[in-house]
């Protein structure tokens, strides 16, 4: 029965999602192993990296110690540069974890400066003036607002990233979730906290199931994740607008044109942080978001899933080799399900700091594109916890501090621009640093084989 076995997962290798299975697996074959222990063979070869990589970008330093390994420092590198992208790899030592974010950063500012010379504005007092509007009170308070919904954004994005799963439709998949969590809690009033846990619950439901939609259809059909979302995206929004109606789930607001939902009672809200905030000394001038320690709580949570459990395992496996998956006991398949699974009740979360804080009711007017937004953040952040939640921050600075660019002449839009150039900065400086660090521990893996060889021959030369 090995040989079917061994046939099927070169069936999978063509999808993209066993390079470096397949790499490995043709390593191990001209062994000469027999044929019954070849099902065994696989796991300890794809599973050291998936274990490595358990702490963030260390799955680079395992594979280019492969590559010299099996072919003398010369291999091909044993990660694609899209799927080291997606997974937030960057370099392994800690000088240039540090050094590779600052460098990125220091040359986006000076693409921007040179942007804004470009457009006729003076760069030293454009940035002057979004420095000094961001760092008032007010402005630090939305700052802090913006960052909690942007950084539980690039979390599902991430999610579906470290198994190189792209999921475009977290925007979707936030907004039914909000509606339709909106439409609960309008509708059933209970003491708290239940009517807070049913509104959170019932969004993570509605983002969850959503979400696996394009997951089954990837494993059943084929279907590629990226159209599925999509569509899922805009089925989504014909959906709320459909619902969003004053002769079904919503209900026309006096004197204004805007339509919403009923409103979450008293007992289904969440209050602002500023009472606790009050009490440490802290006082704030507008209300902050009292669901900030929730964003917080998923971090530790995603940080501790994907690195100490089984699970984060099973998941980051199976993206990296879904034939080193099966060999070891993963069912692939099932681990796609589940991970657009978890996205989408992380999707599900976006909206609530803003339903249950602020707007206590879903309307024309809820915050969209926020699902977007998150890819990007995902991407500048490594899909690491701490990474997400600092570029979740300075996209939140710059989103916040546009409007002031417009009282020294510069447009507002140009933070988009600015936007654009520190993901892309940042993305080819990682990556560039990253193949650099390869580069030197393989050649640094050669040496030592070559000298180790010509100790051997010495040695065996001496004693004849």
């Amino acid at each position: 029965m090995s040989p079917p076995k061994d046939a099927d997962p070169n069936e999978d290798e063509p999808t993209g999602d066993d390079s470096t299975g397949g790499e490995q697996n043709d390593r191990s074959g001209p062994s000469g192993e027999p044929p019954g222990s070849e099902q065994a063979k696989p796991e300890p070869s794809d599973a050291e990296p998936s274990d490595a990589e358990s702490s963030g970008p260390d799955l680079a330093k395992s594979g280019s110690g492969d590559g010299p390994s099996g072919g003398g420092g010369a291999g091909p590198e044993p990660v694609p540069a899209w799927k080291a992208i997606m997974r937030g790899l960057g370099p392994t030592g800690l000088g240039l974890k540090i050094g590779a974010p600052v460098l990125a950063l220091l040359i986006s500012l000076v693409i921007t400066m040179i942007l804004l010379r470009v457009t006729g504005a003076d760069p030293f007092s454009s940035i002057q003036a979004m420095i000094d509007y961001g760092t008032t009170d007010n402005s630090i308070v939305d700052i802090i607002n913006r960052a909690t919904r942007y950084y539980l954004s690039a979390v599902a994005v991430a999610i579906g990233f470290r198994m190189a799963l792209l999921n475009i439709g977290v925007d979707g998949q936030y907004r039914l979730a909000a509606f339709m969590a909106a439409v609960v809690g309008g509708a059933v009033t209970l003491p708290a906290p239940f009517g807070q846990m049913l509104v959170i619950v019932a969004a993570m439901a509605v983002g969850g199931l959503w979400a696996a939609i394009a997951g089954v259809l990837k494993v059943t059909r084929g279907v590629s994740e990226v159209l599925s979302t999509i569509m899922l995206n805009a089925i989504a929004t014909g959906l709320i607008a459909y619902l969003l109606h004053d002769d079904r789930l919503a209900e026309v607001r006096p004197d204004s044109n805007n339509i919403a939902t009923p409103q979450i009672p008293e007992s289904g809200r969440v209050g602002p942080l500023n009472g606790f905030l009050s009490s440490i000394g802290l006082d704030l001038p507008s209300q902050m978001y009292g669901l900030l320690p929730l964003a917080i709580i998923v971090g530790i949570v995603f940080w501790v899933v994907i690195n100490r459990t089984r699970f984060g395992f099973d998941l980051k496996v199976s993206g990296l080799s879904q034939s080193a998956a099966r060999a070891s006991g993963v069912n692939a398949r099932r681990m796609i399900v589940y991970t657009m699974l978890a996205s989408g009740m992380v999707a599900g979360l976006i909206g609530m700091p803003e339903l249950l804080g602020a707007s206590y009711e879903y309307s024309l007017n809820f915050p969209a594109g926020l699902g977007f937004t998150g890819i990007t953040i995902a991407l500048l952040g490594r899909n690491h916890p701490v990474g997400i939640a600092l570029a979740a921050l300075l996209f939140a600075f710059l989103d916040q501090t546009s409007d002031v660019l417009q009282s020294v002449d510069v447009p507002k839009e140009i933070v988009s621009v600015m936007q654009g150039v520190v993901v892309l900065t940042v993305v080819i400086v990682y990556e560039l640093v990253r193949r650099w660090e390869i580069a030197v521990q393989q050649r640094a893996v050669a040496t030592e084989l070559a000298t180790g060889h010509d100790l051997a021959r010495t040695s065996t030369g001496s004693r004849s």
